[in-house]
């Protein structure tokens, strides 16, 4: 970055690349946010200061910006160091916020790390209570994963871990194994004339085995009576506070007496469309023509009516199938 008068700066066009880590080195720059590593075996450093601000200092009172006027007026050089990941912090909390939601924003942080390594480890100087793990109201949820993918299968245990969320695993069925008479015997059929709208294809082996997956579930949902599930795949990335945000929609559905079908928990939103808000629920709209099926809540009723058209013998894309039951596939 390189700074600009009253001590704010603009993103140069290394910045991203030295974010992402694709240039990697030591570089110098203007200002750091959040976290240092001060040498003060060197003398300049004894003047740092955050508070109070320089005499000469008459920008606006931003942390940021007065720790780097004092490094300038010191002569320290501030750099950014990217060679090594140095680990996480978390995101301070507002004035109006709780310990609750500076707990959530920790656990937030925990999960994302995962995304790119294995899990946080626990100092061994700290003993918690074991943690209730519970189903958020709902009567099951489902977890599904390849066998052949281990990896996807722990860092989702250990993000619902958590969560503080159990789950029931479903080995997926893996697409890649099914040949000509593995689908012949289950009464698989493409439907007559599906192209892929992108790229023109047909069905492949991998979108067959994800619809047999969520259709073995929706089939337990109904042999089980299941009133209420969640269904997750395995390369799901939470939001912040998701289990308080997802019992939130649900108890206001409740109270607004709104019968419901299957709601999208993570999805990818096709077409650029105004989306019509759920009258009473805040953050729920009813959705358009959607990809994905990372993650979502579905009803007993509504499994019924997946199941009432006999999918299988005109089988397409599970994220194709499910708008085309909620009348919205182009």
């Amino acid at each position: 970055c390189a700074g600009v008068p009253q001590g704010y700066y603009r993103r140069t066009a290394d910045y991203f690349p030295t974010k992402n880590r694709q240039r990697v080195g030591c570089f110098r720059v203007p200002m750091v946010y959040a976290t240092f590593l001060i040498d003060l075996r060197k003398e300049e450093t004894s003047q740092l200061a955050f508070y109070p601000p320089h005499p000469n200092y008459t920008w606006a009172f931003d942390d940021i910006i007065v720790f780097a006027y004092s490094c300038q007026e010191a002569g320290a050089e501030v750099h950014v160091c990217n060679q090594h990941h140095f680990g996480y912090i978390n995101v301070p909390v507002k004035a109006h916020q709780t310990l609750e939601d500076d707990r959530a924003n920790f656990v937030h942080l925990t999960l994302e790390a995962m995304v790119d390594g294995p899990p946080m480890q626990r100092s061994r100087h700290i003993s918690l209570l074991p943690r209730p793990l519970t189903k958020m109201g709902f009567d099951e949820i489902f977890l599904i994963n390849l066998v052949r993918r281990p990896d996807r299968r722990q860092r989702m245990l250990a993000s619902l871990q958590e969560l503080e969320i159990v789950p029931r695993v479903v080995d997926a069925v893996d697409g890649s194994t099914l040949n000509s008479s593995d689908i012949k015997v289950l009464g698989v059929d493409q439907l007559p004339g599906y192209y892929d709208p992108f790229s023109g294809r047909t069905l492949t082996k991998g979108e067959v085995g994800c619809f047999l997956s969520h259709y073995n579930i929706w089939k337990e949902i109904v042999s089980r009576g299941l009133e209420r599930s969640v269904v997750f795949e395995d390369d799901v990335r939470f939001e912040a506070a998701f289990p308080a945000r997802l019992q939130r929609l649900m108890e206001e559905l409740e109270q607004a007496q709104q019968d419901w079908d299957l709601i999208y928990l993570g999805r990818k939103q096709v077409n650029d469309e105004d989306e019509a808000p759920v009258k009473g629920v805040r953050n729920l709209v009813v959705a358009g023509y959607s990809y994905w099926t990372l993650a979502y809540a579905i009803s007993y009723h509504g499994a019924q009516k997946l199941l009432a058209t006999k999918p299988l013998s005109k089988m397409l894309p599970v994220d194709e199938y499910l708008p085309i039951m909620y009348d919205k596939h182009p």
